[in-house]
């Protein structure tokens, strides 16, 4: 048994069981790939995969057990070569923020530019994706750290830190006849057409609820995954939008009006996650804290390494 085998097992799975594009990851051939996995089962002695023919169709109950273990010893290949790096390379290296775009585009960039003043020397990667993207990420070590809203507090296996509280706002045209109302009420909103995030996304879940509870039907006529799509629809007058508190800027949505309004939805928490046993570089713990200033190293690191 060795790593490399270890490495197909985990990418079989990630490919759908598409050899040729196995193959293509590991940048070996796919006759190399079958052969790898043939000599595990064999050394084994149990098949590890369901086939039909010469096709992988997906894993057995063995592989399925085998996959768990394969998965935690190469983060934990991975967080070893990452220890070693924390001490013959302090301020290099890289760090993989996974993030949402609402995030990404109006919350980080502060944060972004204070943590490369740190650490010029430190390569950071920003990827947006949906939250249940970014737990992914999380989970299979291509992420150190991830950013949203929804999903990652519904996950055991990542540790959960508090960002910042927020709550929906409601963005028209200039003339829109909610803007001459002294205060605007669920019920007012949902006489127009409604434009707001898809479904798992910057807090929706808080906008169908709020809806629900006050037993209105809404008539969502559009919906977006980020903020700015979102926006230049309601500027084209296609109905009212639902949108992140901070993703609105009165110095450059000036064809767009807030409304005054109570907050009409629930407070939403966007949260900062990090699986739990990742080897987390001391960048990485300076990121966190540039995030939430209450955190301290001590605290975040011991939630985890809860066993170290």
């Amino acid at each position: 048994m060795n790593f490399q085998q270890l490495r197909i097992i985990r990418e079989t799975v990630r490919c759908e069981y598409n050899l040729t594009e196995v193959g293509n990851a590991l940048f070996t051939s796919q006759s190399g790939v079958s052969k790898h996995i043939k000599d595990l089962e064999d050394e084994l002695g149990v098949g590890l995969f369901v086939r039909k023919g010469k096709r992988l169709l997906g894993l057995t109950e063995p592989g399925k057990e085998l996959l768990v273990i394969v998965e935690r010893m190469l983060h934990d290949a991975n967080n070893i070569k990452t220890l070693a790096e924390q001490y013959t390379s302090q301020d290099k290296g890289e760090l993989t923020i996974a993030a949402t775009h609402t995030q990404s585009r109006y919350i980080l960039p502060p944060v972004v530019q204070a943590f490369k003043q740190l650490f010029p020397k430190v390569h950071l990667r920003l990827l947006q994706a949906a939250p249940q993207e970014i737990a992914a990420m999380l989970l299979d070590g291509r992420a150190d750290i991830g950013i949203a809203t929804e999903a990652l507090s519904s996950y055991s296996e990542l540790v959960t830190f508090s960002y910042y509280h927020w709550y929906h706002a409601i963005v028209v045209p200039p003339n829109h006849p909610l803007t001459q109302l002294e205060q605007v009420t669920l019920a007012d909103i949902a006489h127009y057409p409604i434009i707001t995030y898809i479904n798992g996304h910057t807090g929706r879940t808080m906008v169908d609820e709020a809806f629900a509870k006050a037993e209105l039907q809404p008539d969502i006529v559009m919906t977006a995954l980020d903020s700015d799509v979102i926006k230049t629809y309601v500027e084209f007058g296609m109905g009212i939008g639902i949108i992140a508190d901070m993703a609105f800027n009165p110095n450059k949505d000036t064809q767009l009006t807030l409304l005054n309004c109570e907050p009409l939805f629930h407070q939403n928490t966007t949260l900062l996650a990090v699986r739990q046993g990742h080897f987390l570089r001391g960048f990485g713990y300076q990121f966190l804290a540039l995030c939430n200033p209450t955190l301290t190293q001590a605290t975040m690191h011991d939630a985890i390494q809860p066993s170290s």
